[in-house]
């Protein structure tokens, strides 16, 4: 065991607690390090020829920490060194050892692009959701948002990223990325993602973000006639989406405003109030990624590697999302225990 060093002595007999270390604080206890490890442990290397690497737990925390403050890989090594917080979550005593460098961290994430990774990090994350009861599969909401791209052409190829597209969404243009995501009706937790260029149509890839078990699909009215859709029908016909799922659409508000008025009106509008307040929960995983995390612009070129990234992003959103729940349940298991 060593000893710490003064500067990890000053920083524990601190007093008051900051916002980044009651964060970091509550990720260390909602996160299934155990399962996360288990799941990566195959992939990474194991040190037979050459240095020894640093060690895989070590290498997710830091990546994690770059996803959740939305760092790049130099920025990475400069907050390990900068932030005692960051270092003690990390495990890093720069009195013994020295924080890893922007290198090695690029070298762990390019490990997690090849072998798809990410999606794997996604998915476990969600296993242990469900296995907690806080994502359940009777319902899904469906929606999509863009995540813009440089527009720069000072780069190497002179060129803007072949894989983005520019779009117009309320008389505004976009250049970037479409991340469509399938969300739990119930707790807004993200179960299913797929990436286009922006200028894909959202209701071209609803498929794509369904889980085949649901009994209802909620939508916005960017969504209308998706029940006619040959891919929908495709998937039903082989049994990869329920024959009788329940579309519910938001009507266009042309068409609710075109109504005469009286009580039929009145009550399509309680009605459609009552769809967009169960529907706005599937905007929280986007607002924990775009604001919270502080992803709004698309960091690299393609949509393989910024596809690779969104996976975690969401990911740690749902643990965001659900901590309040996951943190209560811990306390009730150590209730029962003792």
């Amino acid at each position: 065991m060593q000893q710490i060093s003064f500067a990890s002595a000053e920083y524990l007999g601190k007093k008051r607690v900051t916002r980044r270390e009651k964060f970091l604080g509550e990720m260390e206890q909602v996160v299934p390090w155990a399962r996360l490890l288990e799941a990566l442990e195959p992939y990474y290397p194991k040190g037979k020829r050459g240095r020894p690497p640093i060690g895989l737990e070590r290498m997710l925390r830091l990546y994690f920490v770059q996803q959740w403050y939305g760092l790049s890989d130099e920025a990475l090594e400069d907050a390990v060194s900068d932030s005692a917080a960051i270092r003690n979550f990390v495990g890093v005593d720069l009195g013994h050892e020295e924080a890893p460098d922007a290198t090695t961290v690029l070298k762990f994430r390019r490990l997690l692009e090849k072998h798809k990774l990410t999606a794997v990090l996604f998915e476990q994350i969600n296993a242990h959701l469900r296995e907690r009861g806080l994502m359940m599969r009777e319902g899904t909401m469906v929606d999509a948002t863009i995540i813009n791209a440089p527009t720069s052409t000072k780069n190497r190829d002179k060129a803007r990223d072949p894989e983005m597209h520019q779009t117009k969404k309320r008389n505004q243009w976009y250049h970037g990325m479409k991340a469509h995501v399938g969300a739990d009706a119930e707790s807004g937790l993200v179960h299913s993602t797929h990436y286009t260029a922006a200028n894909e149509s959202d209701v071209a890839h609803t498929h794509e973000v369904l889980h085949g078990q649901e009994d209802d699909v909620i939508l916005d009215a960017g969504y209308t006639g998706v029940h006619r859709r040959d891919e929908i029908l495709k998937a039903q016909a082989e049994g990869a989406i329920k024959a009788d799922v329940r579309w519910s659409v938001a009507m266009k508000r042309s068409r609710l405003k075109g109504m005469t008025e009286g009580p039929l009106k009145q009550l399509t509008q309680a009605l459609e109030k009552v769809k967009a307040q169960i529907r706005a929960r599937v905007e929280h995983p986007f607002h924990v990624v775009k604001n919270l995390f502080k992803h709004k612009k698309a960091r690299y070129r393609g949509l393989a590697k910024n596809g690779a990234q969104c996976d975690t992003l969401f990911a740690l959103a749902n643990l965001v999302i659900a901590k309040k729940a996951l943190l209560q349940s811990m306390d009730n298991s150590v209730c029962k225990a003792a």
